[in-house]
């Protein structure tokens, strides 16, 4: 590899014929790339299949670690959140109808976790990268990659449905572009490993105008399934309740719903849930996830299209940043000195981080949630960790160590 000069001189110009790097996906992994190369001065072009609207107002849950909240305030994209977002110095764990704090910013010399929903990350960084005078393409679709093997890979796109075929080239594509995009697919069957579980739950997740019922998150572990408690703001709520993956929100209605947050978040304190009205409520299945390697000749994954974890952990977001703080990275040293050591090593440095990601949140979500699968004995054992977990320090600070984010390398 050579680094070569993208012809696209000018961000805004139509059509556009190259860059350096081009990111597929306007998530956080494609968003938070796109700065990152910025900041270096390296040329990248966004290509998202959504506009702006849905990627912007579709509601997803957001905890992120102390890194990345820093990494954010150090490149300017903090404002808004530090103002409005929860921070939490530590959660809640409630089985056997008793609370127990894990205190995470004792255990850990101060480090905590911020509140911040996806969506409202992403809102971020689409004003501030435009702002920049980024290109992101939105209502992008049929794309194709061309000669990922060589030394000018290109990628095939059209604006919109029904607009003209067209190609940008580039010296490297990144794929950005969730579990369900084309880049995964781009990397040979023969030279990629899949790893997956599918779990037997799943999670009934809403949205309610009410205050807060408690200052931080509260784990449960019921009998009746798992339950967990979230904020979004002084007036909106997110809530979730164990439930089967295949099951009809139908079957769900408000009263139901609020009976069995009551029955599962509750405990002997007297302490209370708040209920509202609900305005959105959904069912998702959980699956962990993880693809090995994350990368073919020019091309690199990032986020969900590499890997994913149940949300049990929150883990999600903060593994997509890592990823491409990882490939920013390798590509600054690309570009600045001819090195292709980081980019050749990207996969298995990402993946050393994924596999604790993983393994943390393997360990949360089997802990906390009742699957009717396992045996008796082996839900006593989940039980006896939930008792040991409160009752040591060691295994206390493991935790927050995990949940608040490990170093990067």
């Amino acid at each position: 590899m050579h680094p070569t000069k993208s012809t696209h001189t000018q961000v805004a110009r139509t059509p556009i014929a190259g860059t350096q790097v081009a990111i597929v996906g306007a998530g956080p992994a494609g968003l938070f790339l796109s700065h990152l190369l910025h900041r270096q001065g390296i040329e990248s072009i966004i290509l998202e299949h959504r506009s702006r609207e849905e990627i912007e107002g579709t509601i997803r849950a957001g905890v992120l670690e102390q890194w990345v909240v820093d990494l954010m305030n150090g490149m300017g994209l903090g404002d808004r959140m530090m103002r409005e977002a929860h921070f939490h110095s530590g959660i809640t764990l409630r089985f056997d109808r008793r609370s127990h704090h894990i205190d995470m910013a004792e255990l850990t010399g101060g480090k905590r976790v911020t509140v911040y929903a996806q969506h409202e990350v992403i809102r971020d960084l689409v004003s501030s990268r435009l702002e920049d005078g980024g290109t992101i393409l939105f209502g992008v679709s049929d794309v194709q990659f061309l000669d990922l093997d060589g030394k000018a890979p290109r990628v095939r796109f059209r604006r919109g449905p029904d607009g003209p075929v067209e190609e940008l080239r580039c010296d490297f594509v990144a794929g950005c572009d969730g579990f369900h995009g084309p880049s995964r697919q781009a990397i040979p069957t023969a030279t990629r490993n899949e790893y997956q579980m599918v779990y037997p739950f799943g999670w009934l997740g809403i949205l309610t105008e009410a205050p807060p019922s408690h200052p931080e998150l509260i784990y449960a572990n019921h009998e009746r399934g798992f339950a967990l408690l979230s904020t979004r703001s002084p007036e909106v709520q997110r809530l979730y309740i164990q439930v089967d993956p295949k099951d009809d929100i139908a079957n769900w209605s408000d009263d139901r719903i609020w009976s069995e947050l009551h029955r599962r978040l509750e405990d002997d304190s007297g302490w209370t849930l708040t209920e509202g009205p609900i305005f959105q409520k959904g069912i998702i299945a959980m699956r962990s996830f993880v693809c090995d390697p994350m990368q073919h000749g020019r091309l690199f994954i990032a986020g969900d299209a590499a890997h994913i974890v149940p949300p049990t952990g929150a883990k999600g977001l903060n593994l997509a940043v890592a990823d491409v703080l990882v490939l920013s990275r390798a590509l600054t040293a690309y570009y600045r000195s001819g090195t292709t050591e980081g980019l050749d090593g990207y996969s298995a440095t990402c993946l050393r981080r994924i596999w604790k990601a993983e393994r943390f949140s393997w360990y949360m979500t089997t802990m906390l949630h009742r699957n009717e699968r396992e045996s008796p004995f082996e839900q006593r054992v989940h039980l006896a960790e939930l008792d040991y977990l409160v009752q040591s320090r060691a295994a206390m600070t493991a935790l927050a160590e995990n949940y608040v984010g490990l170093p990067m390398e």
